[in-house]
């Protein structure tokens, strides 16, 4: 099995990451998002995620999950292969990917010690802040500025292409 392989999770295997990172006195952050057409922004806020905790776990939107959040056409790359990206990342320990439109159940099945954003958010406005901190985790936001963005990036290129 080769590294990026042994990088993917299934959700139900979470709960064990978790017991192996309690164990050995390791935190764990949690960070997600689709991470379709990756750019520095993604790999600004991936980094910073990591900085918050021992072991970084990316939650990844399946193609169905990103479909019910972005629309039709979205995602551009296919989950199998935006997984893979993100696997391959030094600062990323798992990833998982997810079907649900939010990503409560993977909070649930992991209980990370913090759960890291990007910066179009701030701790108060973080959707899944209450189920975070009713375990007694917390919640943080990483990245540089929301100066990058797939979906720019995707009408820059349709611009483009009519032009």
């Amino acid at each position: 099995m080769s590294r990026l392989a042994r990088k993917r999770v299934a959700l139900e295997d979470l709960a064990a990451v978790r017991a192996r990172a309690s164990a050995a006195g390791r935190t764990v952050a949690l960070a997600n998002g689709v991470f379709d057409l990756f750019h520095v922004g993604h790999l600004r806020y991936l980094e910073g995620a990591r900085a918050e905790a021992d072991l970084l776990v990316v939650a990844v939107n399946s193609d169905a999950s990103t479909r019910a959040n972005k629309g039709d056409g979205r995602p551009v790359v296919p989950e199998a292969e935006r997984a893979e990206i993100v696997a391959a990342l030094e600062c990323v320990d798992h990833v998982v990917l997810f079907d649900s439109k939010d990503v409560v159940p993977v909070i649930r099945a992991l209980r990370p010690d913090v759960q890291v954003k990007g910066t179009d958010y701030t701790p108060d406005t973080i959707p899944e802040a209450a189920e975070v901190r009713a375990y007694g985790g917390r919640v943080a936001v990483a990245g540089d500025p929301k100066d990058h963005s797939t979906t720019e990036l995707i009408a820059k290129l349709d611009a483009t292409r009519k032009g």
